[in-house]
């Protein structure tokens, strides 16, 4: 993508969503910890609650919703924003895939963690390669 213009119009309605999506889970999980974790379907196999880790959690998810946010606003420096992005969406996907296949949470997280865990990560991952390599990136 030329970086010295702005971004195609799909690109920059994406970035802002992921940017508002995680910035509201981030929100919540730092802001309302207990809330979040007796909400989220899910969460509750992954072990017991623990504020702390889930604050922890939420700061990671207002981190990338800044990596979106700064990837929207200022394409030259989109793709080190979504590297930095794509590195949390690809770790935190890969340990809900770890611990699907490892059977450490049921099997029906594959659908659980499908909407809101597992398509943002491939999502991220993917945006950080076509803004760098895609074929407007070529850097």
């Amino acid at each position: 993508m030329n970086r010295q213009r702005g971004h195609p119009r799909w690109l920059s309605v994406t970035l802002w969503a992921l940017a508002i999506g995680h910035a509201a889970n981030g929100g919540w999980m730092y802001l309302a910890p207990a809330n979040w974790f007796s909400v989220v379907p899910g969460v509750i196999d992954t072990g017991p609650y623990n504020a702390h880790l889930v604050r922890d959690v939420g700061a990671a998810y207002l981190t990338v919703a800044a990596a979106c946010l700064m990837a929207a606003l200022k394409p030259a420096i989109s793709r080190d924003m979504l590297l930095v992005a794509a590195v949390f969406a690809g770790l935190h996907g890969g340990l809900h895939l770890w611990e699907i296949a490892t059977a450490r949470v049921p099997v029906a997280h594959w659908l659980q963690d499908l909407p809101g865990v597992l398509m943002p990560t491939l999502l991220m991952v993917w945006l950080a390669w076509y803004a760098g390599y895609g074929p407007r990136g070529k850097s």
